[in-house]
């Protein structure tokens, strides 16, 4: 993931630690903090688990704790 510039507020996303629905192994993700409605809260870009269990870009964060 590039961040360009200087991104202040809620444009800059935050990290956060997610539990893997498959195993159950901690993953760290970005999350976006503001944009359209429906995509605050959403992971910013595909993250995946070392189990190999993907989380998708665009999915919510409270989905997987």
């Amino acid at each position: 993931m590039l961040l360009n510039g200087c991104q202040e507020g809620k444009g800059t996303p935050r990290l956060s630690e997610v539990k893997c629905p498959k195993c159950g192994a901690w993953v760290e993700v970005f999350v976006k903090m503001g944009g359209a409605i429906g995509e605050t809260g959403t992971l910013i870009s595909d993250e995946i688990c070392t189990c190999g269990y993907v989380l998708p870009a665009g999915s919510y964060e409270t989905d997987y704790k």
